[in-house]
Formats: structure tokens, C-alpha cells, sequence
């Protein structure tokens, strides 16, 4: 059996996604939706609703609007996720994703967030210190609302490690900065996202891994760096590995990160080896794209795909 009992994904800017397609969109023009769906979102929900997937217990909190948050608890109700979502005054932030079936190209319209107070975020803090245990994996994902600090993912990384937990973290820009000088477990960020956080481009393969590599000096275990359709890297203090996904029909990119990291962390707690954890994140990353939605619905689709994920040991 696991020693992972229990997962918590930490959502605090989470959306509700209104994803329309409109062939051959132009900006400026009158634009007619060919189709859409309304998701309630966001990294961490998105990431809770693939866990469960795997018939994973899985526990959702962070920070949700009290004025719209019906579509968020029937999710949570019809996937058997418990909320302990800390209730903000206001509406969570819608998203609009105007997916182009012609081109491929998906445009974000993104409008503004709920705005949690110190008294919020303490009683965030508060919740995950409650629920999180040394069985316990904790994922925190996404941006942050506006008022909340960027130092409160480094904040919150401690209060999980001080609980005995894992603490898995996939945001970006200063809140990545903040989450990596705690040290989490795991970190994924994308290759634009490492470039950003080093201060310099990096373009090539080697300075992406060498970047990794300092950071599993430092006390992460496991850095993960997307590279987009070309795959991922999977950084580990004792192995690593490159994933190359199989070649599909891309639909949009909505989900596709999340899926990544919800596919290593199924993996951590069914105790699977990085080269296993590798192959499951990158098939579930690409069945995702190939669907317009940003949680995947049936994960047989990425089964299908695994045999197709070229695995390659890093060895420069």
C-alpha cells in the first residue's frame, strides 16, 4: 500500500472557464462560436478532478468566491472531492479561451480575481495546516489574486513541510522564486518560466537540465520542465529523464500543464519510478491537448497513448 494516504490541491486564483471555438477568429472582426462549455477551473481543481480519476482521495481548498460558487461545489459534489475552499465576498473570475479549430491558436480573455485579505489568507494557511499530514501530498497551483503575496507560496510550503507533507508547487514568476527558496519536493515550471526565474534565455537542452540540476542541489527532489508539444524534462537527484509525446491532432493547450503535473503527482502516490511518473504525466499532458475541455474525460485515451511516449535517459 502507499504510504500517500491523501492529496490537497491548493487552488488560489481559481476561474470559471468559458472556452468557445470560432473558426478562423480575428480580432476586430465579428466572430461567430461554433461551440463552447462552461468548466469551473482553475490548476489546482483541474488537477484535483484528474486525481480522482485514479480513485485517489483528494481534498480541494484555496481561495473561492461566495457569490458564484455553486458550479464549484456541484463539481466537487459529482467527482467526490471535499471542500474546504476558504470563501471569499465577490465572484471567482471568469476566463474566456477562444480556441481557434483553424489555426490551433487559443486566445485568453481573462478577467479579474477575488481579493482574499490577510485574514484570508491565514485562514488558508490555517486549513492545509489542518489537513495536511506526513501521508499527505500538497500541490499548489496557479497565479495568485492580486492581494495576496507572492511570499505566501514560500509560506505555505513551510507550514507543509512542518507537517511531514510533500509539497508540490507549480505557479510561476516571484511566487516560484518564493516557493523554491522554501524548497518544496517538486517544481514544474516551463522552459519560458526557468528562463525568467534564472534572468538570462535559455534555449538549449543542456542549460535547461544544468538549471534543473542546481535546483535538485538545493534540495528539490524533482524539477519537471515542460517544453511544450517537444515534451518534458524530468530532473530527479538520482535520475533523469527526456519524455517526447506522441505525435496528436491539438485541439487547445488548455489543461495540458496541469495534466502533467497531476499525472507525477497519480504517480508519486501509486509509487511509481520517475520513468514510469514521466510516461503517465506526458500521455495524460498530450490526451489533453487533443480535447477542448481542461480536464481530460476519460483516461483511458492517455493509456493508449503511453506505448507511443518515447522515454530517453539524459546523458550529457
Amino acid at each position: 500500500m502507499s504510504k500517500f494516504k491523501h492529496i490537497i490541491t491548493v487552488t488560489m486564483n481559481p476561474a470559471i472557464d468559458l472556452a468557445c471555438q470560432v473558426p478562423d477568429f480575428t480580432a476586430g472582426k465579428v466572430n461567430r462560436v461554433a461551440g463552447y462549455q462552461t468548466d469551473a477551473a482553475g490548476k489546482g481543481v483541474n488537477i484535483a478532478v484528474l486525481l480522482r480519476k485514479f480513485d485517489l482521495p483528494v481534498t480541494v481548498t484555496g481561495f473561492l468566491g461566495a457569490d458564484n460558487a455553486l458550479i464549484f461545489e456541484k463539481l466537487f459534489s459529482s467527482k467526490g472531492l471535499k471542500d474546504e475552499f476558504v470563501r471569499v465576498p465577490g465572484e471567482t473570475r471568469i476566463g474566456v479561451k477562444v480556441l481557434d479549430p483553424d489555426s490551433g491558436a487559443t486566445t485568453d480573455i481573462n478577467f479579474p480575481g477575488l481579493s482574499p485579505d490577510a485574514g484570508h489568507v491565514d485562514k488558508l494557511m490555517q486549513t492545509v495546516d489542518n489537513l495536511a499530514d506526513e501521508s499527505s501530498i500538497v500541490v499548489i497551483g496557479g497565479s495568485l489574486p492580486a492581494t495576496v503575496s507572492p511570499a505566501a507560496v514560500g509560506q505555505l510550503v513551510n507550514v507543509i513541510k512542518s507537517c511531514g507533507a510533500k509539497a508540490v508547487v507549480d505557479t510561476s514568476g516571484p511566487a516560484l522564486s518564493s516557493a523554491i527558496v522554501a524548497v518544496p519536493c517538486l517544481v514544474k515550471p516551463n522552459d519560458a518560466e526557468l528562463s525568467e526565474l534564472v534572468g538570462r534565455p535559455l534555449k538549449k537542452k543542456e542549460e535547461l537540465v544544468n538549471e534543473a540540476r542546481r535546483m535538485n542541489r538545493s534540495g528539490i527532489d524533482t524539477v519537471v520542465v515542460s517544453l511544450g508539444s517537444q515534451g518534458a524534462l524530468f530532473i530527479s537527484q538520482e535520475e533523469e529523464f527526456f519524455a517526447k509525446p506522441p505525435t496528436i491532432n491539438a485541439v487547445s493547450t488548455v489543461g495540458a500543464g496541469d495534466a502533467m503535473i497531476g499525472g507525477m503527482v497519480a504517480g508519486m502516490a501509486l509509487e511509481l519510478s520517475l520513468r514510469e511518473r514521466a510516461c503517465l504525466a506526458t500521455s495524460l499532458s498530450a490526451a489533453t491537448v487533443a480535447q477542448a475541455g481542461p480536464s481530460l474525460e476519460d483516461i483511458e485515451i492517455a493509456k493508449e497513448l503511453e506505448e507511443q511516449v518515447v522515454i530517453e535517459t539524459i546523458s550529457f
